[in-house]
């Protein structure tokens, strides 16, 4: 993946075969400034994020692309038919959050106001 064409702030955490993972300011989200579960993460699946890796010899023939707020909370999901077409998906949505698209307050039943404030100071 083309790190460059990544939007200010986010970068490329891991990518293999069967995953890669793109992180919003990792540099923040470092346990003192900010809790480092809250990262911004959007994960690129062959098949759903919440299972193992796979192989690209498994037999998945989709690709799924998830932006997560916090472990549990979602905030986008996208079905693409192969790695590129997901790893653009990926790319959409990170700009989408960086253009403030995404009503991540809207995805919490308890109010996190103090990281909301945090949040919206690091996405301008």
């Amino acid at each position: 993946m083309n790190s460059d064409a990544l939007p200010a702030g986010w970068q490329v955490w891991h990518e293999g075969e069967g995953r890669v993972i793109l992180a919003y300011r990792p540099d923040v989200f470092d346990t003192e400034a900010f809790p480092a579960p809250c990262m911004p993460t959007i994960y690129v699946t062959s098949g759903s994020p919440r299972r193992r890796a796979r192989s690209a010899d498994s037999g998945a023939t989709t690709w799924e692309v998830t932006l997560f707020f916090e472990p549990e909370i979602e905030a986008t999901t996208s079905q693409y038919d192969d790695r590129e077409a997901a790893i653009d998906g990926a790319i959409a949505a990170a700009q989408r959050l960086v253009d403030g698209e995404i009503e991540y307050r809207d995805l919490y039943q308890v109010p996190r106001e103090d990281y909301f404030d945090k949040l919206d100071d690091l996405l301008g």
